[in-house]
């Protein structure tokens, strides 16, 4: 090493700590400056489209908009009242909470098992699997196959098949009766979950490398469940936020389901959520101020649910 190169060497570290923040920042930024241009485009699209209309929904949420005339200040005064004068909305969230609750952690967990199944299989038949599992999810026309099997009238699959077993004697309305309309709509959102999800924990499989199982196996691990447990979750952790960020808006975002197979809105708002509520006042009445107050408390129990997540999978492997 030169004189001068071991100059530089220890300079360095004395440069850095008597630069201020800003001026490291500033020289970073020039140094790097190739890599801030490339991101500078998604950065500009993601600052536009999300971040910019987050913002602007929680300014509006303290307003009274109709998208026509100039927004009118009201304070907490919409947040007063979904709390303490609207009922539909105390539904809303009540069908919201059970929906992601029955959803989302069933649904993550039907991911990682049948993921962890089908990667055993060999490559050939674990893609045409994958493709099975994966197809409802992407399908438009999904709810046709629930519409037909639950029909409410004699042709229906489930209909015909109870009446020839003589344990009904008239056929059921199904997504007329409330006290049917919540398990069928869970069951559905479960059969339709398998998707990006799955997919993510699928790769998450890929990547784990054998050689970790072998040293596992050395250090003590005797059976597949301890395997998962203390070496390949905690490898693809990456991959599990991902699905599980995809599992927290699926189950919070809840709502095509039931308008689909039940119309909106479902009969005695039994399955009315957040969405259909938010739908409800910012696309059909116009109320932007009190619809962007419903989206604020939807993004923070979304944002609640996303920090219980990151804690618990910290403990992983743990």
């Amino acid at each position: 090493m030169s004189a001068k190169t071991a100059e530089t060497t220890q300079a360095a570290p004395k440069m850095r700590k008597d630069m201020t923040k800003w001026e490291w920042t500033r020289r970073q930024m020039v140094v790097n400056k190739v890599g801030y241009l490339m991101v500078a485009p998604y950065f500009l699209v993601f600052l536009t489209f999300t971040v910019a209309p987050v913002i602007l929904s929680l300014l509006l949420s303290f307003t009274s908009f109709n998208m026509l005339e100039t927004p009118k200040i009201l304070f907490f005064e919409n947040y007063v009242r979904l709390f303490l004068d609207d009922d539909i909305f105390l539904i809303a969230i009540k069908n919201t909470f059970i929906f992601a609750v029955m959803t989302g952690p069933v649904s993550y967990l039907l991911c990682l098992m049948f993921a962890w199944f089908i990667n055993e299989l060999t490559p050939k038949i674990r893609s045409l699997v994958t493709l099975i599992f994966y197809a409802p999810s992407i399908s438009g026309q999904v709810y046709l196959i629930w519409t037909v099997m639950f029909s409410s009238d004699s042709y229906g699959y489930a209909n015909g098949i109870l009446m020839d077993l003589g344990i009904i004697n008239s056929p059921i309305l199904w997504f007329q009766d409330t006290d049917y309309i919540m398990p069928l709509v869970i069951l559905v959102a479960l059969w339709t979950s398998l998707g990006t999800s799955f997919l993510s924990f699928i790769a998450g499989f890929q990547v784990v490398d054998k050689s970790y199982y072998e040293a596992a196996a050395v250090d003590g691990i005797r059976n597949r469940w301890q395997e998962l447990w203390y070496v390949t979750l905690p490898v693809m952790k990456n991959q599990m936020m991902f699905a599980a960020i995809m599992s927290i808006t699926g189950s919070f975002g809840f709502g095509g389901v039931v308008t689909a197979l039940c119309g909106f809105p479902s009969p005695d708002y039994c399955a009315w959520t957040l969405m259909h509520h938010l739908e409800d006042y910012g696309g059909a009445r116009w109320e932007v101020g009190y619809a962007s107050a419903i989206a604020t408390l939807l993004f923070l129990m979304m944002i609640g649910a996303n920090m219980l997540v990151n804690r618990m999978l910290a403990k992983v492997g743990k």
